[in-house]
């Protein structure tokens, strides 16, 4: 039995390999595609933040902040962590770089890691990817419904099936606080059935008992007053707006009463994207798989410092879409293969390839070569595998008179040319093929 090796990445972390740098690559065309539509623009934040950044905006009772993220002091003494999240970041460079006095909205994108320290399993990373989109500065629950629309165009454009929009309202200062006494008055009275988080959230934070997953927690839960019967009239109209765009464009959602976000900084709409896993013979019932969530954050500028600023936005997990995309079997256009391969022997051939492969470059001629090896039999067997439609032989009679040797591989026939004429020769040969 093989050893382990010494060094492995760390738990959690894991490395991407070129076969899924394919779909990597493919998520990041089509997000930018739709951004550069949608006219947002691309933004970058550092990966390591000052930590009050997330207990502030995040919310210090919140999971994330309480368990998940990474702080470490500096040796200057700055209290740090790596980010589990983007919306922060991004609202703090937004009032950083005085984003506020431009034209609102500011619509920003974004693509890269996050880091959450939690229990790994399929489909959760220590370190994973999302990509996400925000609007600062617009109030409109036209926003809202832009919003829920982009990343559903996004899943759509990368084919992927049985996706599931489930929308909410969580209230905002104004109906929040008497929705959250009713809730807590009614799970204190079944608190001994509840699970121990649950039980700790009762006192803390009390709307992240309807996103408990624990079975136990799930028949009491269904019974929990509705916040839908308790929003103010202004969150009422606002949600009740976001539901007449989603079905004016024929979005289809499903009202879900107990959807609720895990960061205390969202108000009014939150929404988010499933996929429903196929049923397959003699496999257990497996439940959605969650993309993309997000929804309204109108109190978050100010809370970091701001001037009250209406703002919406979401983020999705690459990964998850990955392995869905895997499942679904989706299949991935691959880039074209060279159908000119270049054959050398011997170390002056060698030098002239190089080059050679330059000039190719440059015409915008992709060109396959083993440069690595010196047997003309290896050689020829690679081009044939990869189905060259010419190969280029240079041997070292060829190098020091300055001429290719260019063999058609379907009829087998060859061509003596000289080595300043083989690009213009070889794309001559490419037209007519």
């Amino acid at each position: 039995m093989a050893s382990k090796p010494k060094f492995q990445s760390p738990t959690g972390m894991h490395d991407i390999l070129p076969e899924d740098q394919q779909y990597f690559a493919k998520i990041y065309e089509v997000v930018s595609e739709i951004a550069d539509f949608y006219e947002f623009g691309k933004i970058d934040t550092p990966l390591l933040e000052e930590a009050e950044l997330f207990s502030r905006g995040i919310g210090v009772s919140t999971d994330i902040v309480k368990k998940e993220m990474y702080v470490f002091r500096t040796k200057g003494g700055d209290l740090l962590s790596l980010r589990p999240e983007f919306t922060a970041p991004i609202v703090r460079a937004y009032i950083e770089h005085g984003m506020q006095n431009l034209s609102q909205p500011v619509k920003l994108w974004y693509f890269g890691p996050c880091f959450r320290y939690e229990r790994p399993q399929a489909g959760r990373h220590r370190q994973f990817w999302q990509f996400g989109f925000e609007i600062l500065g617009e109030k409109s629950a036209a926003i809202d419904a832009q919003i829920i629309q982009i990343f559903y165009n996004v899943l759509k454009q990368l084919k992927l099936k049985n996706l599931i929009v489930e929308v909410n309202s969580i209230g905002d200062n104004q109906c929040r606080p008497y929705y959250k006494k009713l809730l807590a008055n009614y799970f204190k009275t079944r608190e001994g059935s509840l699970c121990a988080d649950c039980k700790r959230r009762v006192k803390e934070n009390v709307l992240r008992i309807l996103d408990c997953k624990e079975e136990k927690c799930q028949p009491i839960k269904t019974q929990a007053p509705q916040i839908l019967d308790h929003l103010c009239d202004e969150c009422r109209e606002h949600f009740k707006e976001v539901l007449e765009f989603l079905d004016e464009i024929s979005l289809p959602y499903k009202l879900n009463p107990y959807l609720v976000r895990g960061l205390d900084y969202y108000t009014k709409t939150v929404f988010e994207i499933f996929a429903d896993k196929e049923e397959k013979e003699n496999e257990t019932l497996v439940s959605p798989v969650s993309l993309v969530g997000g929804g309204r954050y109108d109190k978050l500028v100010k809370i970091l410092g701001g001037r009250e600023t209406p703002a919406s936005g979401a983020a999705a997990g690459i990964e998850r879409i990955v392995e869905l995309m895997k499942s679904q079997e989706v299949k991935i256009t691959k880039p074209s293969q060279a159908q000119v391969f270049l054959a050398q022997l011997g170390v002056l051939a060698k030098k002239k390839s190089l080059k050679l492969v330059e000039d190719f470059r440059k015409a915008n001629i992709k060109v396959a070569e083993s440069l690595g090896k010196d047997s003309l039999k290896t050689q020829l067997s690679r081009a044939n595998k990869i189905g060259a439609r010419f190969t280029l032989i240079i041997g070292q009679e060829e190098a020091l008179s300055n001429k290719v040797i260019i063999r058609d591989m379907q009829s087998g026939k060859q061509d003596v040319v000289k080595i300043e004429k083989i690009v213009d020769e070889v794309k001559k040969r490419l037209k007519k093929a």
